[in-house]
């Protein structure tokens, strides 16, 4: 009787302390019940109470004094095991000791149920470990609970995580229900990975689509540079009446900067402002990165005067794309802006910086800028800020100090960096040092016509006709393959590209035919002005 009344009394002791427990909002409060419960030696004993508290630091992030609670069970139960699972998952950080905790709640052979599993799934996703997340999904399988959908969408997004996108695809086939979460799940797994036409095949199965599925489609072909098929796809997101998101218009405005789709890319500006976007950073840089591949400068400092708060990317593309248009002179007073805010310049800053004063010739403050880096900002340099200084050197005529660079540099020089001196030498009309650059550049992309000409030029400048004689002699002995030309032009918000010698476009026959025409009219144009000049 002594016994079973004991039992009794820790049940209404429980009972009583979780009442309390319910109404606790705050960690300071949750820390003074704690101390009440320990008087009892119910934190040792009552799994019951331990688990609220436990769900309590959850809610205020408190992993660390969750795991102090959880330690002091003898033994736990599944329930407080999940809570703790959940509350390291949380966390984002402890994807390894959720893990080591599912581990030893087997070991204990206390077997999960359909809530420990959603989030020792998300772990296996975070780590990611595609031979342990096969290993889970067998336990899933085990132990009898993969027919719950939540289990289901959080296996498919675990695999396309961990890099296996086919065994999300069989998770995928075997499914007994699907919603839109879990088409959307694979078919962004095989974005992932580029295989943009298993995507597609499965984006067209699809009973309904949502904006993430459009999405997911255009940043895919975005992704593998298919350009044109990202537009047509954004072009059906809007015939469908799908209204596109922040982040739709990410993907498309990445495809309007590789085109220059400035057409386009107005109007996705016109439509982020009406529909509250701008409020985005990350919007507004792609707006700034656009107009400025664009051409048009005044229009991303418009959009980068209105911005409500910039990053480092902002200020970045914004000094880039002034030293790309000219402007060293703004690039260089915006960064000295940039330095007053609280945002601190990055590598890509530099190299922007950099840029503006090797196009505008400002050896003094490209070296200062470039000794900054390291003395003001600890950024180590890199090639390109390598390759922006010696840059700056070739086109002040400091072809030494910019050939020691090069030797000293601490990472291997590229083509870029030899080539930035073999056009400097032309400039500067050296022959010796071209030779040098030359002889780098051969070892590293012998088969670039480019570099043969250019040096063919110095030779040609400088009178050497032999030496001219001798370049071409290379390039008609050797088998140089040369890049085809390729242009763009937008009509009516749409993207053709042209290939030079390209003859498989529908309209092909017609372009071609229109070309032969006006070739053929320029020929009668000139034949009548020699009529005309000889006459008088």
């Amino acid at each position: 009787m002594a016994a079973s009344s004991d039992i009794l009394s820790l049940k209404i002791l429980e009972n009583m302390f979780m009442n309390i427990l319910q109404s606790c909002k705050t960690m300071n409060k949750l820390k003074k019940i704690h101390t009440q419960i320990i008087k009892f030696s119910l934190s040792k004993t009552s799994s019951y109470l331990v688990t609220k508290m436990v769900n309590i630091c959850d809610q205020h992030e408190q992993i660390d004094y969750a795991k102090s609670l959880f330690k002091e069970v003898s033994h736990p139960n599944i329930y407080l095991y999940n809570a703790i699972i959940k509350a390291y998952t949380h966390t984002h950080l402890n994807n390894s000791l959720t893990i080591y905790l599912y581990k030893q709640m087997l070991r204990e052979q206390i077997s999960p149920d359909n809530f420990t599993y959603p989030f020792v799934i998300r772990a296996c996703g975070g780590l990611p470990d595609l031979r342990l997340s096969k290993q889970v999904h067998g336990h899933v399988l085990k132990y009898g609970v993969e027919s719950n959908i939540v289990i289901e969408n959080s296996l498919l997004d675990m695999y396309v995580k961990c890099g296996g996108v086919d065994d999300a695809h069989k998770v995928f086939d075997e499914m007994s229900q699907r919603d839109v979460i879990c088409w959307n799940t694979v078919i962004y797994g095989y974005t992932k990975v580029g295989q943009m036409k298993k995507a597609r095949e499965l984006f067209e199965q699809m009973p309904e689509k949502s904006v993430v599925s459009w999405t997911a489609m255009i940043s895919g072909y975005t992704r593998v540079r298919s350009n044109t098929d990202a537009l047509d796809m954004f072009h059906m997101m809007q015939r469908a009446g799908v209204k596109p998101d922040w982040i739709s218009l990410l993907s498309v405005l990445s495809v309007c900067t590789q085109l220059g789709a400035l057409e386009l890319g107005k109007w996705v500006h016109f439509y982020a402002e009406r529909n509250g976007f701008l409020r985005k950073t990350s919007v507004c840089n792609a707006l700034i990165e656009m107009y400025a591949k664009s051409g048009n400068i005044e229009q991303a400092w418009q959009v980068f005067d209105k911005m409500l708060e910039r990053d480092v990317i902002s200020w970045s593309t914004m000094v880039g794309g002034l030293a790309t248009h000219g402007k060293a002179r703004d690039a260089i007073r915006l960064f000295q802006e940039m330095q007053k805010s609280t945002v601190k310049p990055n590598e890509i800053t530099f190299v922007g910086l950099l840029s503006a004063c090797a196009h505008a010739g400002l050896l003094e403050d490209g070296l200062r800028y470039f000794d900054s880096m390291t003395t003001d900002y600890n950024l180590e340099p890199g090639i390109e800020h390598y390759g922006c200084l010696v840059d700056l050197l070739g086109r002040t005529g400091c072809l030494d100090q910019a050939l020691e660079v090069i030797k000293t540099m601490p990472m291997k020089p590229d083509s870029a960096i030899w080539g930035s001196l073999l056009s400097a030498c032309r400039t500067k009309g050296n022959l010796a040092m071209a030779v040098i650059a030359m002889e780098h550049l051969i070892e590293l992309e012998p088969e670039d016509t480019g570099n043969y000409v250019l040096l063919s030029n110095i030779y040609a400048d400088l009178g050497r006709w032999d030496g001219v004689s001798r370049v071409r002699k290379l390039i008609r002995g050797k088998t140089m393959s040369k890049k085809p030309g390729c242009s763009a032009i937008e009509v009516d918000n749409v993207v053709e590209e042209f290939v030079s010698g390209d003859k498989s476009k529908p309209f092909s026959e017609e372009v071609y035919s229109m070309l032969e025409l006006l070739a053929s009219q320029r020929r009668i144009l000139n034949d009548f002005d020699e009529i005309v000049f000889e006459e008088m």
